[in-house]
């Protein structure tokens, strides 16, 4: 029997140590191996020191141009059986050569988050408005991401908000959503014991990538509103603060007289914060599920965030901390969590169960990969039932295949 063969289309190449979406791809890309698949991993982007190695993986590594009639060669002789795209970014920009070229090939959008409800979030607390679902409404993003959902045949959703908010909000029909949130190991009791105690830990920690806007806005926002006041009841306390692509407005922040240090990019994410007390994320504006709170949770280190930043990720479990929209109360929490062994330890274990209930990986796969192949063997069926994708796909093809074409022979002028 042959394999089936998945080519994933990347925005950029598989960092897992520098994003939440970076470990997400890995995930999947590990889930598809599992279920013997062979794997092309196809990208536009440069790649940098930080980017795996998939060749080491037993996965082919592909660079492919814009606007290129290279890629129509190449997806022909590929001829995947299914092919995944990276962010919407990457279906507006393959999505329709895909379907001309491969038309029985299954095509699957993996989201990250939604682009267009942190986009939104974002403008909204620059101008200091309320957040509405009405100003998404009116959002051009919104568009173009909604319309890369209804193109493909089958859309991976992150958060249990942003489910809800497709299905109730934009009326989408949930056969073409699949609920997937982060696939994470299982917390067992052999690594509970490996984990360091209370007493032997310290320090609050923040991790995240800067190239990501919302993780910008949180350290300033914990530097410049939240930690004056821990310091105030933690007079030795520090805070240090990790992450990729660390930018200059990021490293100014850095004072360690203050106990605000900035440490830049961790090899291992999880060996830092499995070292800390309590992590910190403050976030005003994001989508999706947060990596760095998962993370705590599988490293036994309790969080405080905001609402924006336990969004879609507990379910019914209580937070395995605190959830703190005031930043005075916020760092209040933080200060009692730090300090008190048995809330820290009760916050710890619900920790435990949200990973073990929600993200266990061993539950999650093997639905998902069900799932999709049936979707493969009634293809067909499933395409007519979706009739907006489907004029959305015929639109989409004619537009952008005469743009696409104006360019390449813009580009062969040149």
């Amino acid at each position: 029997m042959t394999k089936p063969h998945i080519l994933i289309i990347g925005t950029v190449w598989v960092e897992p140590n520098s994003s939440a979406a970076g470990s997400r791809m890995l995930q999947l890309i590990d889930l598809f191996l599992l279920h013997n698949y062979n794997i092309t991993f196809a990208s536009t982007s440069q790649k940098n020191a930080n980017a795996l190695d998939l060749n080491s993986l037993g996965i082919t590594e592909v660079s492919i141009e814009l606007n290129s009639p290279s890629f129509d060669e190449f997806i022909k002789k590929l001829n995947p059986t299914i092919v995944l795209f990276d962010r919407f970014l990457t279906e507006e920009q393959f999505g329709w050569r895909v379907a001309a070229h491969c038309p029985n090939t299954l095509r699957i959008l993996d989201t990250e988050d939604l682009h267009f409800l942190r986009k939104v979030r974002h403008q909204q607390l620059k101008n200091n408005e309320e957040f509405t679902n009405e100003a998404l409404l009116k959002s051009d993003d919104t568009k173009r991401e909604i319309a890369s959902i209804l193109r493909c045949d089958l859309s991976l959703i992150i958060s249990t908000y942003e489910m809800d908010l497709l299905k109730s909000v934009f009326k989408i029909d949930e056969n073409i959503l699949y609920y997937l949130p982060f696939l994470l190991d299982k917390i067992d009791e052999n690594q509970t014991k490996k984990w360091k105690s209370f007493n032997e830990r310290q320090h609050f920690v923040f991790i995240g990538n800067f190239l990501h806007k919302p993780n910008v806005d949180a350290v300033i926002t914990l530097k410049n509103a939240v930690w004056n006041e821990i310091r105030e009841y933690l007079p030795n306390a520090e805070v240090h603060i990790y992450g990729a692509y660390v930018n200059q407005q990021i490293q100014e922040l850095h004072n360690k007289k203050e106990g605000f240090i900035i440490k830049g990019f961790a090899e291992n994410s999880k060996e830092v914060i499995e070292k800390a007390k309590v992590l910190l994320a403050p976030l005003r504006f994001g989508a999706g599920i947060k990596g760095k709170l998962a993370e705590a949770m599988q490293c036994g280190t309790p969080s405080v965030t905001t609402e924006i930043g336990a969004e879609g990720m507990c379910d019914r479990f209580p937070w395995p901390g605190f959830v703190k929209d005031n930043f005075s109360d916020f760092a209040l929490m933080a200060t009692e969590l730090y300090r008190n062994k048995e809330m820290w330890q009760l916050s710890q274990q619900t920790g435990i169960d949200i990973i073990n209930f929600i993200f266990d990986k061993e539950k999650l796969g093997p639905v998902f990969i069900n799932t999709i192949a049936e979707i493969q063997q009634n293809l067909e069926q499933h395409r007519t039932q979706n009739f907006l994708g489907s004029l959305l796909q015929y639109q989409t093809l004619q537009a952008s295949k005469y743009m696409s074409k104006w360019i390449e022979s813009k580009n062969s002028i040149q």
